[in-house]
């Protein structure tokens, strides 16, 4: 994640999810002058950088998508996910992947708004 400590609400990270992470990588590196940082773990992960920052990560589709084409998503921060998945279902959303957590990272979970628009909410934990 970003060293920046996102306020609740606030964009704070973007991820692809494609079927070719490579040939992801060398067409937005060139596009826009990205370089990677190999993340270690049992997935290939590359988190995008911008400069010194990292903005975002590259990952090859999980087995719970298969099917889907290669896509972007979008994070958001938030105070606390269980709570926020819990309200998106009181508000008419539907919670698509239950909060989990992702080590050394925070707690995400996936929603659904009640138009069909999907959004990631993620809660840090309090390292980088």
């Amino acid at each position: 994640m970003s060293t920046r400590t996102p306020g609740h609400g606030s964009f704070c990270w973007n991820e692809l999810m494609t079927t070719d992470p490579a040939a992801a990588q060398a067409f937005y590196g060139r596009m826009f002058g990205w370089s990677y940082q190999d993340m270690p773990g049992k997935e290939p992960y590359a988190v995008i950088r911008c400069g010194e920052q990292g903005q975002g990560g590259v990952m090859g589709m999980p087995a719970e998508a298969a099917g889907m084409p290669p896509c972007w998503g979008a994070y958001v921060a938030v105070d606390d996910v269980d709570a926020r998945a819990k309200l998106a279902e009181e508000l008419g959303g539907k919670v698509l992947m239950a909060p989990r957590d992702i080590p050394d990272i925070g707690r995400f979970c996936v929603i659904r708004d009640p138009q069909g628009a999907v959004i990631s909410m993620i809660t840090l934990s309090g390292g980088d």
